[in-house]
C-alpha cells in the first residue's frame, strides 16, 4: 500500500481487494491517459483520474503486441498551479522500476532538489525522439503530506518584508555570480553564512527556533525524493474525495522564495490554515517539468 494515499483522500484503503478495485477504476475511467511505444513491441500507458481537482491516483503499466494490459505500479498525485523553478533539470529513471526522478539545482532552496516526475510518458517520447536535452524548461513542483502543523508567522511589517526582498534578490545575484566563478561573490557569500550562524547560535538560547527560522527546506528521512519543509501559506482551500468523501487541504506555500502546492488529509493536520500562517511538515516531492514539447 502506498504510504502517500492518505493524503489524496484514500486514508480509508486498507485491503489488497479495495486496492484492485481502485487500480480497475482508474483504468477504465481515467481523466487523462498518455501512451508512448518503449521497446519493439510493447506500449508504456499511464492512467490518471482525478477524485478532487489537480488530486488523484495514477496507474503505470504496459500493453504487449496483443493490447493485453498489466499495471506495474500506481501513486497518488498532486498537480502543481505554480512555476518553482527556472532551473535546468537533469533525469534519471529509478532502479526499480519504469519510473523518473528529476533533480533541480536551484541556488534559492540552497539544496539539490529530487522529486518524483509526474509527466513521464512525455518525457519518454521526447527521449526516444533524440530531442532532449530541452532547453528553456520550467518546473511546477508540489508535495503529498502525511504528517503537518500550523504554526504562526513572524511578525514582519512592509518595511521588514521590503527589507527581506532586497536581501534576497541580493543573495540571488550572488550565487549567481558564485556559480560563475567569482571568488569575491564565493568569499562574501561564505562570511554572510558565518555571521548569520554565530548569530543564531547566540540567540537559540533564549528564542524559539521558528521565531528565528521563517522558512527552510531540508531532506527527510532515508528516501532522497523526501523533504522536511517550512514555508508561509499563500492560499489554502479545503476540497473533498469524490469516492472517499474525505477532506484534503490543498495548499499554496512560499519555501525559500520558491512557490509549490502541498495537499494534506485533514485527519493528518494540526491547527487550522489561513493566509499568512505557516505549514511545517514532511512531504514526498513531485514535479512535472514544463515546456511545449511535453
Amino acid at each position: 500500500m502506498h504510504k502517500f494515499m492518505r493524503a489524496v483522500g484514500f486514508a480509508g484503503l486498507s485491503d489488497r481487494k479495495d486496492q484492485q478495485k481502485l487500480i480497475t477504476d482508474v483504468i477504465l475511467n481515467p481523466t487523462r491517459r498518455a501512451y508512448t511505444s518503449y521497446g519493439e513491441d510493447e506500449f508504456l500507458a499511464e492512467f490518471d483520474k482525478d477524485f478532487a481537482p489537480g488530486i488523484g491516483v495514477g496507474v503505470c503499466g504496459m500493453f504487449d503486441g496483443e493490447e493485453n494490459f498489466s499495471y506495474d505500479y500506481y501513486y497518488p498525485y498532486l498537480t502543481g498551479t505554480q512555476i518553482s523553478s527556472l532551473e535546468d533539470i537533469t533525469v534519471e529513471r529509478h532502479a526499480g522500476q519504469l519510473s523518473f526522478a528529476g533533480i533541480c539545482d536551484d541556488y534559492k532552496i540552497g539544496v539539490s532538489l529530487i522529486f518524483y516526475l509526474q509527466n513521464m510518458v512525455p518525457y519518454v517520447k521526447i527521449l526516444n525522439s533524440d530531442k532532449l536535452p530541452l532547453l528553456g524548461t520550467s518546473l511546477s513542483l508540489s508535495g503529498l503530506s502525511v504528517q503537518g502543523s500550523i504554526i504562526l508567522p513572524i511578525a514582519k511589517n512592509e518595511r521588514d518584508m521590503r527589507k527581506i526582498r532586497r536581501a534576497s534578490l541580493e543573495r540571488l545575484q550572488l550565487l549567481n555570480k558564485a556559480k560563475d566563478g567569482d571568488e569575491e561573490a564565493i568569499d562574501t557569500i561564505t562570511m554572510e553564512d558565518m555571521d548569520r550562524y554565530a548569530t543564531l547560535k547566540d540567540r537559540i538560547r533564549e528564542t524559539d527556533v521558528f521565531s528565528l527560522v521563517d522558512s527552510y527546506f531540508m531532506p527527510y528521512g532515508v528516501e532522497c525524493d523526501q523533504y522536511s519543509i517550512l514555508g508561509e501559506i499563500q492560499e489554502c482551500n479545503l476540497v473533498e474525495n469524490s469516492l472517499t468523501g474525505e477532506k484534503i487541504w490543498r495548499l499554496v506555500l512560499l519555501v525559500n522564495d520558491m512557490n509549490m502546492d502541498v495537499c494534506i488529509n485533514e485527519q493528518d493536520l494540526v491547527g487550522e490554515p489561513a493566509e499568512g500562517r505557516r505549514f511545517k511538515g514532511s512531504i514526498w516531492l513531485q514535479g512535472a517539468v514544463l515546456h511545449p514539447e511535453l
